[in-house]
């Protein structure tokens, strides 16, 4: 049996991975919400077959095009949902609104002390972004 090594990184242990029809203008929207632009892989015929977004204060996410040959990790389009830790939860609100992003649950405070609020993309994926970062 061969031993595998994993290095773990409390700042992205945990990848989600999304399906776009235009996965570049996904990862501008995140751009302009504050994701900083990570790894991205075309194929010869410029389809995405993988990419990176990273959020600053900790985690990733892949995205990718539907229309990939090896589409062997594609989701239906707008069939993904993703929670994101956010220390300032009403300047990303505020850059969302400014971007036009549906809301789906307006800036709230929950009886379990976060603070946050959902939107949906242009393709239907849901991001939700909040203060809670769970108990330890």
């Amino acid at each position: 049996m061969t031993e595998h090594s994993a290095t773990s990184r409390a700042d992205h242990n945990i990848w989600p991975g999304l399906t776009y029809d235009d996965p570049i203008a996904a990862r501008a929207w995140l751009a302009a919400l504050g994701f900083t632009e990570g790894v991205l892989v075309r194929d010869d015929d410029g389809t995405v077959h993988h990419s990176e977004m990273i959020w600053p204060e900790g985690g990733r996410v892949m995205l990718s095009s539907s229309g990939r040959a090896d589409a062997t990790f594609a989701s239906p389009r707008g069939s993904g949902s993703v929670y994101v830790v956010v220390d300032d939860p009403d300047a990303v609100f505020a850059r969302a609104q400014g971007l036009g992003a549906t809301v789906l649950r307006g800036m709230e405070d929950t009886d379990y002390g976060s603070r946050g609020f959902s939107i949906a993309d242009a393709e239907g994926n849901r991001w939700s972004f909040g203060t809670y970062a769970g108990e330890e």
